[in-house]
Order: structure tokens, then C-alpha cells, then sequence
């Protein structure tokens, strides 16, 4: 677990470190308004996240304040449970916390799915499919094509396949994870 965990930092101070050199995509100019309402100046973008789920973050945003989400990876261990995870979500950008020069920190809302494919702390394998409501902010950067996000998801898992001996079939966690996407466009 200790080499996963140092190759992933390693991964992501490389990405960081690319991110910041290159030159091949850039991020637009946001307009020029003084209200506090979000307007991304980006697309696409992709990266990686930490927590629960470890694994691949994209965003793409359809409309100035609105965008599509998803995460496929793994959750090792949490709430005794490891296995595969996939979320995609719709997400709000209401309004900007902070707005400078360098960038913009918007609080961001949604409402998703999840699916959940896991093996539990008794070697039981069992899935669940979930609704899932996150929460956010997003460290938006102004001059590089890049944000870096900090989210917790309330999850409510409607477990398909999983005996546990008479508990409820239906389970509510929170879910949290930090991570950075990079913009193509």
C-alpha cells in the first residue's frame, strides 16, 4: 500500500509539474464582470483523485456555470469495504467565494450516481448502486488550463448483492476526495 500511495504523489507532482510547462493548451480569459456568479473559461479536463474514490476525475462544462462529472476508480477499505467505484454526476457553480487575478474558487453542488462492485472485510462479494449529492470548491486557476478540487459526496447505496446477516439492504456514507483535472480546451 505504501509504494501505491508514494506512486500516485509521484504521479501527481508529475502531472503538476507538466501542467504548469506546457504550452499546448491555455486558458481563456474569464469576461470581465464584478458579480460574484461563476463563468468557467474551460472545457474539457481530466486528472486524478484522492480519497474515496483513488482514481480518474473528468469534468466537461456544457454551460458557463454547469458541467457533467465523473470518477471511476477504486475505494480501498472504506467503511470495511475495497473494491471499484464510478460516479458521474450534473454539477451547479452558483457563485465565486473568492475571485482574483490568479484564479477563481467557485462552490459547486450536484446531484448523481454511483455504482459500487466490492469485496467486504469477510471476503463477501456484493454491489450497490447509489444516488449521490456533492458538495465542493474548486481552486480554479486563471492563467493554466487546470483546477484543484476538494469534494464530499453524501451516498446512498442500494446494495443489489450483499448479505449481511439481517442488516438494512440500503446504506448512507460520505464520501470524500481531493484531486486535480487539466484542461484541454
Amino acid at each position: 500500500m505504501k509504494h501505491t500511495t508514494a506512486g500516485i504523489a509521484l504521479l501527481l507532482a508529475s502531472a503538476l509539474a507538466v501542467a504548469t510547462t506546457s504550452s499546448t493548451a491555455e486558458a481563456r480569459p474569464r469576461p470581465s464582470k464584478k458579480a460574484k456568479k461563476f463563468q468557467a473559461n474551460k472545457t474539457f479536463g481530466l486528472g486524478i483523485m484522492l480519497g474515496a474514490p483513488t482514481g480518474l476525475s473528468g469534468k466537461y462544462f456544457y454551460a458557463p456555470d454547469k458541467a457533467f462529472d465523473f470518477g471511476v476508480g477504486a475505494i480501498g477499505y472504506y467503511r470495511g469495504r475495497n473494491g471499484f467505484h464510478l460516479h458521474f454526476d450534473h454539477l451547479w457553480h452558483p457563485l465565486s467565494l473568492a475571485s482574483t487575478p490568479a484564479f477563481e474558487l467557485p462552490l459547486y453542488l450536484g446531484v448523481g450516481a454511483r455504482i459500487f462492485d466490492f469485496d467486504d472485510r469477510d471476503d463477501f462479494h456484493g454491489s450497490a448502486i447509489g444516488g449521490r449529492g456533492p458538495i465542493g470548491i474548486a481552486f480554479d486557476l486563471n492563467n493554466v488550463p487546470m483546477d484543484i478540487f476538494f469534494e464530499l459526496a453524501l451516498v446512498v447505496d442500494f446494495f443489489a448483492r450483499y448479505d449481511c446477516n439481517g442488516c438494512s439492504n440500503i446504506g448512507v456514507d460520505v464520501n470524500g476526495a481531493i484531486g486535480f483535472r487539466y484542461y484541454f480546451n
